[in-house]
């Protein structure tokens, strides 16, 4: 066979395409066009139509088709249970709706999961996400947090869904959550912003904020919690927070029994939210322990305040490695003492006790607690050598730090919550001695005073107590003295140790006391000028006060007798606490607390 000639076999493939392309459209029954005459078994045939029908074609296609047998799959009872699943998680994350989470905002106020994010960056374990028919259990919000390495169980109200309010299945859920907490030993975080219980509910709302109720009390002692207050809180939406450890709460909120109109039409009272409930009410009574400025402030709060807190009472509260000093000389105090004492006022001026503590904390940072509460007592956490350390003192800055009720019944709510959870305890004393007066003892001072003295007692934990300056009478004995188990007592050589202050004079020279005043009065008889008299008296009453301060008000009798360990000098305060309080936690063994439980709180 002679070889094909090319040029011959590039005419034939045009003269195919042209045909090709002269059809036009057609349909899918038409034939295709090629030329097998003028083709040879070596050549291959080459077309420009689409094997694919047109989108006329395919409707051709659809309209003379003969319906198949075979119709699109209908999701399966699989897939719906997907849809399902998907619909069930993201319901909560909606929360209300937009058009209420935009009404949360318009108050200035975050939702629930924003709040969450504050907390912590980690994606949040969500657990019992309850959607019933009646939103039951959805307008409160359950799970566990990872806050800086720390597991931490959380709840919030989200008030975008029936305004927070409680069910039976909200208050189970959440006493699921704490008896959680309680039993794995984590603490808890609270986000309360509800209307209280849900009053469709019926009896319900009441039974779930009883469940919730006793869940918390149950807890108590086990794991600290710290319960943020936002919105509007009231009836069983203030009771339970206030269970807690710690309540904050920031402005703009409310927290009461009841609102202001129910004081109106029961009592007919005209007060204001704010008057009856907020954050200044509450922060000087002590409902509140902490207040802010808005509720970033308060979770921010939360967040340094857990930086204080063990997990639960088993174990050490959380001790960082300082880069402070802790045998480092402050001179700093030596100044505050010198510019004190040196005073006009002596031995008698007034001192802000914090001054003294940010000499003494690591990097001299301290929290306080209840700030608005009875400054003539200062409660506070601290760190002393990465130690984490309750720190109770007298502020004579305030009431000369004279010990009244509420100055008591703070120290000893701080107190105790350090001896729960094996927090080592500073006192630092400069008081006169308890408050005394009509007043005082008509709202039962003695009463306060004594649980300040058998919070004292009860103490296991490591304490030591610093003597800055006074230590009178039944303050001195109460306040944490070497026999009501303090396991070290300092003084300061400035330190005024006795059964009273000045006014001792009078029962110590009695005699001296009867001559003074019998020598005024005969001046007087001896025709001596009233002003001559009294100069001379007041002289002779002075020389025997310097007489007494000197002989009897120092550190000297405490000394001798070992109710003072030993004398520190000032700018060594730091040191010597920081050495023996490392001493002491190194033999403590945290654990929970044992024997007997006493009569009264």
């Amino acid at each position: 066979m002679p070889e094909p000639n090319p040029i011959l076999i590039c005419a034939r493939r045009v003269a195919a395409n042209r045909l090709t392309l002269e059809e036009g459209p057609r349909t899918p029954s038409a034939p295709t066009v090629s030329i097998t005459t003028l083709s040879t078994p070596a050549e291959s045939d080459y077309t420009l139509s689409n094997p694919l029908p047109e989108p006329a074609e395919a409707a051709a296609v659809d309209e003379t088709a003969t319906p198949s047998t075979e119709s699109a799959p209908k999701p399966g009872s699989y897939d719906a249970a997907l849809a399902l699943g998907e619909d069930l998680i993201e319901r909560p994350l909606a929360g209300g709706g937009p058009a209420r989470v935009r009404t949360q905002h318009a108050k200035n106020r975050m939702t629930v999961w924003e709040r969450i994010k504050v907390l912590t960056d980690q994606e949040p374990m969500i657990l019992y996400r309850n959607w019933g028919p009646e939103l039951d259990g959805a307008s409160i919000v359950t799970g566990i947090l990872n806050i800086d390495g720390r597991d931490v169980a959380v709840y919030g109200h989200d008030f975008t869904v029936r305004a927070g309010s409680m069910d039976a299945t909200n208050g189970a859920k959440l006493a699921r959550l704490i008896h959680m907490a309680g039993e794995k030993g984590i603490p808890l975080i609270g986000m309360n912003d509800s209307a209280g219980a849900f009053v469709p509910a019926g009896v319900g709302g009441l039974d779930g904020y009883s469940e919730a109720f006793t869940a918390l009390r149950k807890i108590s002692g086990l794991v600290p919690s710290i319960s943020l207050m936002f919105g509007y809180n009231a009836g069983g939406g203030a009771y339970l927070p206030r269970q807690g450890s710690f309540m904050i709460q920031c402005e703009e909120t409310f927290i009461g029994l009841t609102g202001p109109g129910v004081v109106k039409s029961v009592l007919g009272e005209d007060v204001t939210a704010d008057e009856l409930g907020g954050p200044g009410v509450h922060g000087a009574s002590g409902v509140a322990d902490l207040i802010a400025p808005d509720e970033l402030g308060s979770l921010r709060t939360a967040l340094r305040l857990l930086n204080y807190l063990p997990d639960n009472n088993k174990s050490p509260a959380p001790r960082l490695d300082t880069s402070d000093p802790v045998d480092r000389y402050t001179a700093e105090e030596d100044r505050l003492f010198r510019r004190t004492f040196d005073s006009p006022a002596g031995m008698n001026a007034p001192m802000d006790i914090g001054l003294y503590l940010q000499q003494i904390c690591d990097h001299g940072e301290f929290f306080e607690i209840q700030p608005q509460r009875a400054r003539n007592m200062v409660t506070a956490f601290g760190r002393l050598g990465g130690w984490v350390t309750g720190f109770v003192a007298n502020n004579s800055a305030v009431a000369s730090g004279q010990i009244d009720i509420d100055a008591a019944l703070k120290a000893t709510r701080f107190i105790r919550f350090c001896n729960l959870y094996n927090i080592p305890l500073i006192f630092v004393e400069d008081t006169t001695g308890f408050l005394p007066g009509t007043e005082q003892e008509s709202r039962g001072i003695i009463q306060a005073g004594r649980k300040l003295l058998d919070s004292i007692i009860d103490v296991r934990t490591p304490r030591m107590t610093m003597i800055i300056r006074n230590a009178f009478g039944g303050a001195y004995a109460a306040y944490n003295s070497h026999y009501t188990g303090a396991d070290l007592v300092f003084a300061m050589p400035m330190a005024r140790v006795a059964v009273m202050g000045a006014a001792g004079k009078d029962f110590v020279y009695k005699d001296e006391m009867r001559a003074i005043a019998a020598n005024h009065k005969k001046a007087l008889a001896d025709g001596a000028s009233e002003a001559d008299a009294n100069r001379l008296r007041d002289e002779a009453l002075a020389k025997l006060t310097t007489q007494y301060e000197d002989l009897l008000m120092n550190p000297k009798e405490a000394l001798s007798l070992g109710s003072v360990s030993r004398i520190v000098m000032p700018g060594e305060s730091r040191r010597i606490l920081a050495r023996n309080l490392d001493f002491l936690m190194r033999k403590y063994t945290p654990g929970p607390m044992g024997g007997p439980q006493r009569e009264h709180e």
